[in-house]
């Protein structure tokens, strides 16, 4: 059945542009950016659904609770893009499992298959649902922290860090996840490696960690972007439900200072990076990556 559900979904070519966002570390700002890409997208005048596949966290689906619970008490008018939770089985048999997720997973595919974009959370556990997450993904996103310590969620290095020893868990499931999708007849994902909580000062650490993933991306097959600073608003404003690009809203009453639309120039940066259209685009764009 897997295998019909995926085959179907890669040869109806209307389907929207999957954008999921993939790491086994957890900790590195991954729910973040989905909430931002998903409402950036929706800001832009795109027809976005979002799949929440971290039963542990379920950040995104809580996200979204708390913008609808804000937008019905405050009377402004957000947008609110559908988002489905989609979650590990109870069945206590691993076949059982698997047909119930891939039953589930067909009927939210299928909800979203006229949307332009979905945008899917993905779980940090190696898990059924996860590996299709990474095999569905048109463009595969893997923030990663600015750090050393972090490296081995790409790569295998030894001690003192100057030595490639092999790939990690993670690479070779996002290489297993490749040949499967081009085995459906999905073609080569864009892997993007996204730098995030970057430091405002250009440090000797920082340039050392850009060299090395520079040299990796060709080796590993990725290509390599900034992503989001450290920034408290990041979180300030999750409980409400509200991102960095809503708050120039008047409606809202946010004081918006210059460093808030800098973090919104970060969004606006990330979605360029993946390939969004500019917003005087948008219209015409079409289910189109630019």
């Amino acid at each position: 059945m897997t295998t019909k559900v995926l085959r179907s979904w890669f040869t109806d070519r209307s389907r929207p542009h999957v954008i999921a966002l993939g790491n086994q570390k957890g900790g590195v700002g991954k729910s973040t950016t989905a909430i931002h890409l998903v409402i950036g997208l929706t800001r832009l005048g795109f027809d976005v659904g979002s799949i929440d596949l971290d039963e542990r966290q379920g950040t995104l689906s809580r996200f979204m609770r708390n913008r609808q619970r804000f937008a019905t008490a405050s009377g402004v008018d957000l947008p609110i893009p559908d988002n489905q939770g989609l979650y590990r089985s109870i069945h206590d048999t691993t076949s059982k499992a698997g047909e119930d997720e891939i039953a589930r997973l067909a009927r939210v595919l299928e909800r979203f298959r006229h949307k332009s974009f979905v945008v899917i959370d993905i779980a940090g556990d190696n898990t059924f649902l996860s590996r299709c997450g990474h095999i569905l993904a048109d463009t595969l996103i893997t923030p990663l922290n600015d750090s050393f310590l972090d490296l081995d969620a790409l790569v295998r290095i030894d001690i003192d860090g100057q030595r490639i020893i092999g790939p990690s868990a993670y690479s070779v499931m996002v290489t297993d996840g490749s040949a499967r999708r081009a085995a459906f007849g999905g073609g080569t994902p864009d892997w993007i490696v996204m730098r995030n909580r970057l430091s405002q000062i250009d440090s000797r650490n920082k340039q050392q960690m850009r060299a090395l993933l520079e040299t990796l991306a060709p080796r590993i097959g990725f290509r390599l972007a900034p992503g989001l600073s450290e920034r408290v608003i990041y979180r300030q404003l999750f409980t409400s439900g509200l991102t960095v690009l809503d708050i120039d809203d008047p409606a809202i009453g946010f004081d918006c200072k210059p460093r808030h639309r800098a973090a919104a120039r970060e969004i606006d940066d990330l979605l360029r990076t993946v390939g969004i259209p500019e917003p005087a685009a948008a219209e015409d764009a079409d289910r189109q990556i630019a």
